[in-house]
């Protein structure tokens, strides 16, 4: 769907308020086809964001799970070698 929204479930340390509110942005981005809203369509836009801010956190602050959380560094070398091996090490 989005590829630029990142999972934030279950990372040590967990997913900060910017993240969740950045990660929401690009998602109202996605569904209104809107990098930056109209004047006439920003207050909209930015209630949407809001809304979605707050869903998420509550979201991520109900989930639950067995597994370990997984290291935030771990993860961006795995993307690192995934995206060597996609696009070449150019």
């Amino acid at each position: 769907m989005c590829r630029n929204i990142k999972t934030l479930y279950n990372f040590s340390p967990p997913a900060t308020d910017d993240e969740i509110r950045a990660s929401a942005l690009q998602f109202v981005r996605k569904l209104s086809g809107f990098n930056r809203p109209s004047q006439a369509n920003e207050a909209a836009f930015d209630r949407a964001v809001d809304q979605v801010t707050a869903v998420a956190r509550e979201l991520l602050g109900t989930l639950v799970t067995m597994a370990p959380p997984r290291d935030r560094e771990v993860e961006a070398q795995k993307a690192k070698a995934r995206n060597a091996v996609r696009f070449g090490t150019g």
